[in-house]
């Protein structure tokens, strides 16, 4: 894929209110585009407490998908911000079950990430 194709594929949108922010993702979280939502993530660290993944628009995520979501956690904690995953589809938490990673998820639940299905 073409790094013009691969951009195409993946959008989003970011609302901030206060101290939180809720970034929209849409699209296909695919190799060749994480950054494109590692770095704005990054960027509302500092100034935020509450960052909220929004998934509900997100259609598909490869492996490199997946890690950059324990990448965003990780980032987030050394932070001392809180990460939110909400409105999973059913193939996303079909990929993080088999992938075992929702078990990690859930693990990082109870260490003050929240996951809202």
């Amino acid at each position: 894929m073409s790094t013009q194709a691969a951009a195409s594929v993946f959008s989003l949108s970011i609302a901030q209110a206060g101290s939180k922010a809720t970034v929209q993702c849409r699209g296909r979280l695919v190799s060749g585009v994480c950054n494109q939502l590692v770095q704005p993530v990054k960027e509302l660290l500092p100034a935020s407490k509450l960052v909220v993944l929004d998934l509900s628009e997100l259609t598909h995520m490869d492996s490199m998908g997946l890690g950059t979501i324990v990448r965003l956690y990780v980032s987030a904690k050394a932070a001392g911000v809180t990460l939110q995953l909400c409105h999973l589809s059913p193939h996303i938490r079909q990929i993080l079950g088999v992938t075992h990673l929702l078990n990690v998820l859930t693990d990082m639940c109870e260490q003050g990430v929240n996951l809202r299905f």
